[in-house]
This record gives structure tokens, sequence and C-alpha cells, in this order.
């Protein structure tokens, strides 16, 4: 069997919503201060679980070590900064993500890493970020083992897309990603095994960004664990 013989070949959007989680509370305002952000990850909870660890996966191979930054915006009212991936890329093109990808052997770290990939994809400079910390090790069904590294991020930096692999740079409402209601449920079957995800489906003006699949799922971790 080939490396990318079961490498799914599906539109997610065409997927049925099978649930929405609106009768899930959503993270109040207060909970999504600056301040209580810092708090948070300075006194985590202790026994929290995420919710979505592992995909099913579909390469036959090792687990490599990436890390995303989950870039927080500190607005009014805080945003989440995300790409849309070029589509000429040769894995997940087109797809919202956020600023990341595979650890070089020169990163000291996950966050190190985090950093420079968000520099280089969206010419985010590290002196306008202030790291949190990471949220856990999410394993993809492309052999992926990705670090979310959360960070402030002052609303003056300068953004700049690297078109090789950013088509666009855009934010979503910090509180929108926050409330399940916004959290839909899909499941899908494909080569017989069971593929479950969210999306978070942002409409902005006349743009829908479709959220999805491991960034849907940090950001749903990202949920969980505020409101534990």
């Amino acid at each position: 069997m080939s490396s990318h013989s079961r490498l799914p070949r599906f539109d997610p959007q065409q997927v049925p919503v099978v649930g929405i989680d609106s009768h899930l509370p959503a993270i109040p305002a207060p909970a999504q201060t600056p301040a209580a952000l810092r708090q948070r990850f300075a006194q985590p909870p202790r026994h929290w679980q995420p919710e979505v660890v592992r995909e099913p996966a579909f390469l036959d191979r090792p687990q490599a070590a990436a890390a995303v930054l989950v870039p927080i915006v500190l607005r009014p009212q805080p945003t989440v900064l995300l790409t849309q991936r070029s589509l000429h890329l040769s894995s997940h093109s087109g797809q919202v993500a956020f600023p990341g990808g595979r650890m070089d052997a020169e990163d000291a770290s996950a966050t190190a890493a985090a950093l420079r990939e968000a520099q280089e994809e969206i010419g985010l400079d590290p002196h306008w970020v202030e790291v949190l910390g990471s949220l856990p090790t999410y394993f993809t069904g492309s052999a992926y083992a990705v670090s979310p590294v959360v960070a402030l991020v002052q609303p003056g930096c300068q953004l700049q897309a690297n078109p090789q692999e950013v088509a666009e740079i855009f934010e979503v409402p910090l509180a929108f990603l926050l409330n399940p209601a916004n959290h839909r449920r899909h499941v899908f079957d494909w080569q017989g095994v069971r593929r479950e995800w969210f999306s978070m489906p942002y409409q902005s003006g006349d743009k829908n960004h479709y959220i999805w699949g491991a960034t849907a799922g940090m950001l749903r971790n990202f949920y969980r664990f505020l409101q534990a």
C-alpha cells in the first residue's frame, strides 16, 4: 500500500452535519480577557481532558513533530488569526489553518518552531507575541504530532502573507469560536474507517471560511481547556 493510497478525497463541506453542540455553555466574556487567559495558563485546571486527541491515520509513516501558533489578537473584542492555505500546496491546499508546520532540527522547542513558522508564513515578528503556553499534542490523520502554542498578539503587528504558502490571512472573533453553538459535528466513513470531526463555518461578508478538521479540533480542545 502506498503512503498516499488511503488519503481521503472528499469535500468536507458536503458531509452532513450530525449534531450542533448548542446545549453546551459558551465561554463567558470575562474568561476571554488577556488577564483571564494568562491566569488560566499560569494555573491550568488539574484534571481537564482534551476532547480530540488522535485522528484515524491515513498515511503509513511515523509521526512527524509539528507546531502551530494559536494567535489571539488583542482587539477590543479578541480575535483568532487564521490562514487560508495556498491552493497549489501538495497537502491541505485551500484549507483553513493556524500558522505553523513541521519542526526543524534547529528549533529549540515547539514554541520556537511555531514562532518561526508564523514569521515565515505571515510575517509575524515575535516581538509582537506573548506566548501563554501550549495545549496537548494533537495527532493528525496525516501523521503529524502537532503542539498548539497559544499566544496573545498586539493588534498593531504588521503582517505579510507568504504567497507560496498562504492565500489569505483573516480573523475570527474568539467569542464565536468559544461558543459550542457554532461547533458542528460530522461523521464520514472512508474505506471502512469512521472519521469524525468538528467544523466551525464562519461567514464574514460574502466569504465563508470553513474551519474544520485538525484546526477545529484544536479549537475545541481550547474551549474544553477554558471550560474546565
